[in-house]
């Protein structure tokens, strides 16, 4: 008799990491095994430092003095590379240049140095992240537009809103911390600039995974944080036009923000220092210009290849679990970066994330992900689970979750 083969298994193409990041290689406990290389799959909520910046930040330490304040060589280097740092943070995101940069502690912090300058009415939708609501309501002058089934009709809705009455700002998240989905920023900057407002973008989950160009799209006020864009902790940015920035009260008092300070009068800068009262975290400044230098090394045609192939992965893994569902916002999102997040029917967030951290080594996020009104209006106000990733991410993490996640199917889990 002829032997009858088998037919040749299809097996997807293993994805490898883009770039190395610090930890990487880090095992971690586990139930009932050995430990297991850690399973990163929560970089939305702080990705790990490459090791390329982990290693430009190291050598800066070495060389670490005060900025702006003393003659001597250590804090002419340390002033030097903080205001290198500036210019090349203004490169990365194509600010305009006479753009200002501001270093700040985190887009939260960038937010509300934001909304301190901002001289009137901000409109804002409900599906946004808590960093670009609560300073708006804060000062009382947020007007909310409810986000409709498609990107179409919710800018439809925003453009209503505009039209009805003036307002000063159109503050937008780029990219969802939830489902990923990201927004058509340059028609959202037209949109608000034909209603004479200016317009403010949250980048923190965008920058890192697409160019971006503040004058290219039309961006008014550009914020993101270093810890999500494969710096250290304890940086973020402002980028955007200085004539708000400077006829604003500065947003600390203190000194760096004074040009001459009397018992009855003060001076205060105009620029970056105006707000950057106190000593500056220069070697946050610094990190997050070496991840912007190494995010444009690797080139974002390469990141976003690299991003969609796993996405695609992931969501055909995800779709194939019957117990498995998955979020979104919108009907029509056609772009999205590297986040999703999903319930499993049967457990709570917080045990699918204890299941995948304790029995699998899988490091994910659960719970409402700092977005409670959006939360709420997808249906899950207990909140879900998210995976998120980016350049150091492989094929050999997005199966390793999708296989643990078909466990929790299982009669006897």
């Amino acid at each position: 008799m002829t032997a009858v083969l088998d037919a040749p298994v299809c097996r997807p193409a293993r994805i490898r990491a883009l770039a190395p990041v610090a930890g990487a290689d880090i095992a971690v406990p586990v139930a009932g095994s050995a430990p297991l290389p850690y399973a990163n799959l929560d970089y939305a909520a702080s990705a790990p430092a490459l090791t390329a910046v982990a290693e430009q930040t190291a050598t800066a330490l070495t060389e670490y003095a005060s900025v702006h304040r003393g003659a001597g060589y250590l804090s002419q280097v340390t002033t030097a590379r903080y205001e290198q740092a500036r210019e090349t943070v203004r490169a990365f995101v194509g600010g305009r240049a006479d753009d200002t940069v501001v270093f700040t502690r985190n887009t939260t912090d960038s937010i509300n140095l934001a909304a301190s300058i901002t001289p009137g009415d901000v409109v804002v939708l409900d599906i946004e992240h808590h960093a670009n609501l609560l300073p708006w309501a804060r000062t009382g002058r947020a007007r909310v537009v409810s986000s409709q089934p498609t990107v179409d009709e919710t800018i439809a809705a925003l453009d209503a809103e505009l039209a009805a009455s003036p307002a000063a700002l159109l503050a937008v998240t780029a990219a969802s911390n939830v489902t990923g989905e990201v927004l058509p920023i340059a028609r959202l900057a037209g949109l608000a600039h034909r209603h004479g407002a200016r317009i403010l973008v949250d980048g923190a989950q965008l920058v890192p995974h697409r160019a971006v160009s503040i004058a290219s799209f039309g961006i008014d006020y550009l914020v993101f944080s270093g810890h999500k864009l494969y710096a250290p902790f304890g940086a973020g940015v402002l980028v955007g036009r200085s004539d708000w920035l400077d006829a604003a009260e500065p947003y600390l008092a203190g000194g760096g923000a004074s040009a001459a300070v009397g018992l009855d009068q003060i001076d205060w800068h105009t620029g970056a220092a105006r707000h950057e009262a106190g000593s500056p975290n220069v070697l946050g400044a610094v990190s997050i210009a070496a991840a912007a230098e190494s995010l444009c090394a690797i080139g974002f045609e390469r990141i976003g290849q690299h991003e969609e192939a796993l996405v695609r992965r992931l969501d055909e893994g995800l779709d194939g679990l019957p117990h498995v569902r998955r979020l979104r916002i919108f009907d029509d999102a056609y772009d999205r970066v590297g986040i999703a997040s999903f319930v499993v029917d049967g457990h709570t967030p917080r045990q699918v994330a204890e299941h995948l951290s304790t029995g699998h080594g899988i490091g994910v996020r659960d719970g409402k992900f700092c977005a409670h009104p959006l939360l709420a209006k997808l249906g899950r106000p207990d909140g879900a689970v998210r995976a998120s990733f980016g350049v150091g991410t492989g094929s050999d993490d997005v199966d390793r979750l999708l296989a643990a996640l078909a466990e929790l199917a299982t009669p006897d889990f």
